[in-house]
C-alpha cells in the first residue's frame, strides 16, 4: 500500500511542475515504472505451458497465473510527426520467479517437491500515437498502436517427477529452459501533463504474442500477452 502512495505523490508533483510552463511539440525521452499483469487463465492461448502445468492431472503444480505479475521498467524516445501525431521507440524489462510444488506428490522424507518457474520479457516497441488536443496542449490524452518485438526466456528449475521412470524424483536446472523473440501487436493509451522541459502521466499498454516451447514442457506454447500499467516521466527537448 505504501508504494502506491509514493507513486501517486510522485505523479502529482511532477504533473504540477510540468503544468507550470506552456508545452510545445518536442521530442521526449520518456521513462516508465509500471506493473505487468499476464492474461488470465481463461484468456491464454491454447497449449499455454502455465495453464498446462496447472491442469496436468496427477502431475499438476500449485500456483496462480497472477503470481507472474511483476514490476516493469523502461525507456522510450518520443518524437512529433506533426502537431497531433507522435512516434515512439521504446524498450522495457520485466521478470518474475514463481515457486511451485506438485499437487499430488511429496518426497520420501515428507517434504514438498518444489521447483521455480521464471518468465523474463524484454519488449522493444514501435508505436504511433494520436494526441487529440495537440502537442502544444498542457494536457495530452493519447491513444496509439504498433508492433512489439518481445525477447523472452522461460525456465523451470528444481525437482521433477518422472512419469516414465516410476515417478522417480530428480533435480534439473538446464533441460527445461527456452528463449526466443516474438513479434506481436501493442496498443497504448494514456494521459500526459506536458510542460516545456518535463512531462508526467500514466498509461496502459496491451501486448499480445506467444512463444514456442519444445516437447519436454507440459505445453507447447508460452503466452506472452498481458497488460502493463505505467507511471511515466519525460524529459523534453
Amino acid at each position: 500500500m505504501l508504494h502506491r502512495f509514493i507513486v501517486t505523490g510522485m505523479c502529482v508533483c511532477t504533473a504540477m511542475l510540468a503544468w507550470a510552463q506552456p508545452a510545445r511539440a518536442q521530442q521526449t525521452v520518456n521513462f516508465t515504472l509500471g506493473y505487468f499483469t499476464p492474461l488470465g487463465e481463461d484468456a491464454r492461448t491454447t497449449g499455454d505451458v502455465l495453464n498446462a502445468n496447472l491442469n496436468a492431472g496427477r502431475y499438476g503444480l500449485f500456483y496462480e497465473i497472477d503470481d507472474f505479475n511483476s514490476a516493469s521498467v523502461g525507456g522510450e524516445w518520443l518524437f512529433p510527426i506533426g502537431n497531433f501525431i507522435e512516434g515512439g521507440i521504446g524498450v522495457s524489462f520485466s521478470r518474475q520467479t514463481v515457486p511451485s510444488v506438485y499437487q499430488n506428490f511429496i518426497d520420501s522424507d515428507g517434504t514438498e517437491i518444489d521447483q521455480d518457474l521464471r518468465l523474463r520479457m524484454v519488449p522493444t516497441t514501435f508505436t504511433v500515437r494520436l494526441i487529440p488536443t495537440g502537442q502544444s496542449s498542457p494536457i495530452q490524452p493519447y491513444i496509439g498502436a504498433g508492433l512489439g518485438i518481445i525477447a523472452w526466456r522461460y525456465s523451470e528449475t528444481g525437482e521433477f517427477v518422472d512419469p516414465g521412470a516410476g515417478d522417480e524424483i530428480f533435480r534439473d536446472s538446464t533441460t527445461y529452459v527456452k528463449s526466443g523473440a516474438e513479434v506481436g501487436p501493442v496498443v497504448v493509451g494514456g494521459l500526459r501533463f506536458a510542460g516545456r522541459s518535463i512531462s508526467s502521466g500514466f498509461e496502459i499498454r496491451y501486448q499480445k504474442a506467444e512463444g514456442t516451447l519444445n516437447s519436454l514442457f507440459a505445453g507447447p506454447k508460452i503466452d506472452l500477452g498481458g497488460w502493463t500499467y505505467n507511471w511515466t516521466f519525460g524529459v523534453r527537448f
